[in-house]
């Protein structure tokens, strides 16, 4: 997660310092159209109603609000761009290792194979592995053995799926809270435009539009931030899904393997038992 708080900085610090560069230029327009012509002082209106000359005269609420929306809307990408490179990283290189243990003959032969490849299939083969050297000094042959080697596995699976769906969840959170918040803005500016019709006692449109824009600017943010992570937040259930099947299909295979070599060792202690006993 800090890769994300970090990202959520800098994104912060873009938004703070164009808004005060933009600030800072907007004293001289104002200034140029007071000698101006009725054809200019229209085009200032125009450019008052602008997405960023509405967060400039809104209200310093609603303009919290509106900086936390866009903070959340990158944490969205940051966490879409972050998870999309493990999640696809991880199955390009988890897919040969389940194509080879599907195919090899022995656990021995698909250990030695995958010794070349990277991944998180290099973790299952290890507990498979681990567990049955400890099991060489109760029974190599029991079928507890299998019964441990598919705990052992199961339990990496769920280790890994976790790790990978870790960041995930502000993904939904940001769904859920973000529309809210964005209406929180919205009413709190409006709020404040009929205040502010009560203060300049007029109804005028050109006087109430603007504080209403500015409120309604909020609720248009929380839905930009919120759409997104709905959509970011399915995608990565739908492809952490596949994930786990990819993982199920890996210790699948390995079990396979691990109940061919024991059932070759059992049959093979079998036959030399026989042929002592003869």
């Amino acid at each position: 997660m800090k890769r994300y708080w970090i990202g959520l900085g800098l994104w912060l610090l873009v938004i703070t310092v164009h808004v005060q560069a933009s600030e800072s230029t907007a004293p001289a327009e104002s200034g140029s159209v007071v000698t101006a012509s009725g054809s200019q002082a229209t085009h200032l209106s125009v450019d008052a109603l602008s997405p960023l000359g509405m967060y400039q005269a809104a209200d310093p609420i609603v303009k919290a609000v509106m900086l936390i929306l866009l903070a959340a809307s990158g944490v969205t990408w940051a966490v879409l761009v972050t998870k999309q490179w493990q999640l696809g990283r991880a199955r390009r290189r988890l897919a040969p290792l389940v194509s080879l243990c599907a195919h090899a003959e022995s656990f021995a032969a698909a250990k030695a194979a995958a010794s070349c490849h990277q991944g998180t299939g290099l973790a299952f083969l290890s507990a498979a592995q681990t567990e049955l050297a400890l099991s060489e000094q109760v029974d190599a042959v029991s079928q507890g053995v299998k019964e441990r080697v598919q705990a052992r596995l199961e339990r990496v699976q769920v280790a890994q799926a976790s790790m990978m769906n870790r960041g995930t969840g502000v993904l939904a959170s940001i769904g859920s809270v973000a529309p809210f918040v964005g209406l929180f803005g919205t009413v709190w500016g409006i709020m404040n435009a009929f205040i502010g019709i009560a203060h300049t006692q007029t109804t005028n449109l050109a006087v109430v539009a603007p504080g209403i824009a500015e409120a309604l600017l909020a609720t248009a943010l929380g839905l930009v931030a919120a759409i997104p992570a709905v959509i970011v937040y399915n995608y990565f259930t739908r492809a952490l899904a596949a994930y786990r099947a990819q993982m199920g299909d890996l210790a699948v295979a390995i079990l396979v393997l691990v109940s061919r070599d024991l059932d070759s060792e059992r049959n093979a202690q079998t036959e030399l038992a026989w042929r002592q006993a003869g």
